[in-house]
């Protein structure tokens, strides 16, 4: 794909070409946009029963027909991801005074102070007679009655959702200060079939549960997906056969695949480095299991553990430089972090109960945890020295905690108690914030586990 250059303009003076962006924007280019000093609104994302911030996302204006109906469609999928957050709530439209047309003008801030509508949000659709579709959006501060953001892009109709997406994120970033997540998706693995006989097939959807589609066909066992940091490719374990466990890498785009590596014995959660260059894991033979990188350029296999005590579950930090993975060398389940190559192995968990499937915060500032603790299950996080440990959520069986690129928001899966006919045993994912005050159910088509957050969608 060809990139386009984007110019920004501040205060009406045209300053620099900033990046390049591929495929979906042909120009994005700020309005009247007030700098970060000046604005008053921000929402401390870490501070525990955060009240929402009251917000109106009023219908983007176009003319009749499609424009007008994917303004609409726009608009509703914004409210969704704020509201999805925990962080906003967006106001009831029926509550609106000021009129999208009158808004083309200028707010009438009195009007929307009335609703108590702390920030506002209003755009335009157009389809321009290249085909393409032009979407502007400005973020207004009501009591300020200043204008926080403003930008215009320019792609396919088709890419409509995409573009709500990222306007969400604009405007999450914009009043929180942390980077958006809402133009995401996550793999999981989908499960139908009884509890005895399951059939798992590996499955994407977007960060809200829209476009769901399958990845594979169920005819084979797929265990543990992980993205690449590009977001373009999965690595995953599948099973031929009891006794043959693989290790596949799957291209979202192609629907490829391509086998990593076929390993006698057991394997377990493959993921990959920061750098996307190699794999690690953890591989059992003769009843051992340790740590192990794979390059997946020259399929050199390397050992970073040698102990005989049960190693897996390894994750990196963001900047490869160490770990996190859990060991039972201690004598129970426990978490630890060594050096990149194995080196300095040092225990990070002293609370009470078993650790396992830990995973490094994309901001490198927390490692998130499955903790088992007197017959329920919890997940955590804790800092990288292992201070600051709390628990998230509990359940009968929840698991598998996975970052949004943010690293303010985390999913995993949850399973339910079957009744003495073998009935329910719901699996469902989670998604919860760092104050887990804000705990709601994925929708999805079919039992879902084994959730893991894409980086954000180039």
């Amino acid at each position: 794909m060809n990139g386009t250059s984007i110019l920004f303009y501040v205060s009406g003076r045209k300053m620099v070409c900033l990046k390049t962006v591929c495929g979906l924007f042909a120009a994005i280019l700020l309005l009247g946009f007030t700098p970060p000093a000046q604005a008053e609104l921000k929402i401390d994302i870490t501070k525990g029963n955060i009240d929402p911030l009251p917000v109106a996302v009023t219908n983007f204006k176009g003319d009749p027909g499609e424009a007008e109906r994917i303004g609409r469609d726009i608009s509703a999928v914004i409210s969704s991801d704020l509201e999805g957050s925990g962080l906003f709530r967006p106001i009831d439209p029926n509550a609106f005074i000021q009129t999208p047309v009158s808004l083309q003008v200028r707010p009438r801030f009195g009007d929307w102070r009335v609703i108590n509508a702390q920030a506002m949000v209003q755009g335009n659709v157009q389809l321009l007679d290249d085909g393409r579709l032009k979407v502007e959006f400005r973020l207004w501060d009501v009591y300020a009655e200043t204008q926080m953001a403003g930008l215009v892009y320019h792609t396919s109709p088709k890419s409509w959702r995409r573009i709500a997406h990222i306007i969400a994120d604009e405007i999450y970033k914009r009043l929180t200060g942390e980077e958006g997540y809402f133009d995401t998706r996550i793999v999981y693995i989908a499960e139908s079939g009884p509890q005895n006989k399951r059939i798992r097939r590996l499955a994407i959807m977007d960060q809200d549960g829209a476009n769901h589609r399958f990845l594979t066909d169920g005819s084979y066992t797929v265990l543990t997906p992980r993205f690449s940091p590009t977001a373009q490719e999965i690595t995953y374990m599948s099973y031929i056969d009891p006794y043959n466990p693989r290790v596949y890498i799957f291209n979202i785009d192609t629907g490829q695949q391509e086998l990593l590596g076929d390993f006698p014995g057991m394997t377990f959660a493959p993921r990959f480095s920061p750098d996307g260059n190699s794999v690690i894991m953890s591989l059992s033979t003769s009843g051992n299991s340790e740590i192990y990188t794979m390059d997946i350029r020259t399929r050199k296999v390397r050992r970073l553990t040698k102990n005989p005590a049960i190693d897996t579950s390894p994750s990196y930090s963001p900047d490869g430089s160490m770990i996190v993975f859990n060991s039972d060398r201690g004598g129970s389940q426990q978490l630890y972090v060594m050096d990149g190559d194995g080196k300095n192995a040092r225990r990070i968990s002293h609370g009470k109960g078993r650790y396992a499937t830990p995973v490094w915060s994309p901001r490198g500032d927390l490692i998130a945890y499955t903790k088992m603790l007197g017959g329920e299950f919890y997940i955590g996080v804790m800092h990288p020295d292992g201070s600051g440990e709390r628990q998230l959520a509990k359940g009968f069986l929840v698991e598998a905690p996975t970052w949004a690129p943010n690293g303010r928001v985390l999913s995993y899966w949850s399973k339910a108690k079957s009744d003495e006919k073998g009935g329910g045993g719901e699996t469902r994912l989670h998604v919860v914030d760092l104050t887990g005050y804000n705990d709601r159910i994925l929708v999805t088509p079919l039992d879902a586990s084994d959730p893991a957050w894409s980086p954000l969608i180039p």
